[in-house]
């Protein structure tokens, strides 16, 4: 009954586990130890070759230095190749702060990777079952899991240079006992499983129960819940990237800047997990104080009639909305300030805000197409160096076509500059300090007018290159 019940699965998940070589994580319990005897009892029928892995996280001093000998002996018995590892995780929290289970997880994986390089082998087979998945499906709902989290456990996923799969997912907690009574394995228990403090525990002792009245069949309702979720999430997500690498304007592993109009024209699920993809590009790793509610503070920063506005985020992380831009970063992300440089020959000046100005003498008859990226001087010898700079407080602009003077703080919010980009954009201005050029902006009517007196006029091209620049407006 149970060996059909795995064999059906596995034919369901198209996963082959015969003539097959399978680290099989074992620490002692009925569930991790019905799967080593299970697949074992499959070596000659299978073809399936195994390797039993331990490991004492040395919580529990003596009484785990036992189930550690009672898995040796155990494989002993059967001459299963078996390795084990000792690891003070106490001394990991204490270390690096991070809790006890997720401390106890990076060591173990951490074992596990060693143990597959040692072996050669590709595949690690864990015992979670049916039970796990309801348990940790109402876990991660309950704390607000999004995306693909909702789908609890996966049967397999990529680990190192392999997978990791569970054939046990389509049993209950109850039927793997049965198996261990059946063949007399006598697994050892750990305490901390009946201990209400922990969540698990919570759920296993008094939803489910409760679940279980309802329907005695309920596993597999929540593992087709489970697989729809995981099919579904795989098809929006691959959506999702399409659409999102049409909205990004900067990317970094530090920074994420989206168009808010273009975001904002993507359907809504898509944009859900475009802010899910953002920040699990950004954390790599991501904080458990991140949930649902954070992703609903973006919705709230990109539809916020202000036009600049920002929140902080778990790790540093903080949302910054400036006009019709959305960046996503971390406090630490270092941004140019200010900069200040004296051109006066042709050549090219490399700007700290990784943009490229270029000047260049040009002859009377030559042709000069004129555009937001360019500016067309004449100016006297005497009148050089020209000065690229960042911005000073108090700047005023004569601007080609209007009377008086602007600010140029007032330019720069007028045509909606982000806020930090206002900082590093560059100023041009002539030896005096006037400014002549904004480029992509504004231009003076200073410089603008060719002699024919016999002076010893340059005719003086500026090109200025930068990603800020590009589907920019047309500006004169």
């Amino acid at each position: 009954m149970l060996e059909r019940k795995i064999k059906t699965f596995l034919e369901r998940k198209q996963f082959s586990i015969e003539n097959k070589a399978i680290l099989v994580g074992v620490s002692g319990g009925p569930d991790s130890l019905a799967l080593l005897h299970f697949l074992w009892s499959k070596k000659e029928s299978w073809n399936i070759n195994v390797v039993a892995a331990h490991i004492d996280h040395m919580f529990r001093g003596e009484e785990s230095k036992q189930e550690a000998l009672f898995v040796r002996d155990f494989c002993r018995e059967r001459q299963i190749p078996f390795e084990m590892k000792q690891i003070d995780v106490p001394s990991y929290m204490e270390e690096t702060g991070l809790s006890s289970q997720v401390a106890a997880r990076e060591c173990r994986y951490q074992f596990f990777k060693e143990m597959l390089t040692k072996h050669q082998l590709s595949i690690l087979a864990l015992g979670h079952h049916g039970d796990d998945q309801i348990e940790t499906i109402l876990m991660r709902l309950t704390r607000g899991a999004t995306g693909k989290a909702r789908a609890g456990i996966p049967f397999s996923r990529e680990f190192y240079h392999g997978v990791i799969i569970r054939p046990f997912l389509c049993l209950t907690r109850a039927e793997i006992e049965v198996y261990c009574e059946e063949h007399r394995l006598e697994p050892r228990r750990d305490p901390s499983n009946e201990k209400d403090v922990y969540s698990r525990n919570r759920f296993r002792k008094l939803v489910l129960p409760f679940l279980r009245e309802e329907n005695p069949q309920v596993h597999e309702q929540f593992g087709r819940f489970s697989e729809e979720i995981e099919q579904d999430e795989n098809l929006l997500l691959q959506l999702t990237k399409d659409q999102l690498n049409k909205v990004i304007k900067e990317k970094s592993n530090k920074q994420i800047t989206i168009d808010i109009a273009a975001f904002a024209k993507m359907p809504l699920p898509l944009q859900r997990r475009g802010i899910q993809l953002i920040l699990n590009y950004l954390y790599q790793v991501r904080p458990s104080a991140l949930s649902a509610l954070h992703i609903e503070k973006i919705f709230s920063i990109l539809k916020n009639p202000y036009p600049s506005v920002q929140l902080d985020f778990p790790n540093g992380l903080e949302v910054v909305r400036s006009y019709n831009e959305c960046s996503i970063r971390f406090k630490t992300t270092i941004h140019p300030t200010s900069y200040s440089f004296e051109v006066s020959e042709p050549g090219e000046v490399l700007l700290p805000n990784g943009g490229r100005m270029k000047m260049e003498f040009i002859h009377p008859d030559k042709i000069v197409q004129i555009h937001p990226a360019n500016c067309l001087l004449y100016m006297e010898e005497d009148q050089l160096p020209l000065i690229i700079r960042t911005r000073k407080d108090g700047d005023r602009m004569a601007i080609q076509g209007m009377n008086g003077t602007k600010k140029l703080n007032r330019l720069f919010i007028d045509e909606k500059i982000p806020l930090q980009k206002r900082q590093t954009w560059p100023i041009v201005t002539d030896r005096k300090d006037q400014i002549i050029w904004v480029p992509n902006l504004r231009k003076s009517n200073l410089y603008t007018e060719r002699k024919h007196d016999g002076s010893k006029q340059r005719i003086i091209l500026l090109s200025y290159l930068s990603n800020d620049l590009l589907g920019g407006t047309t500006k004169s």
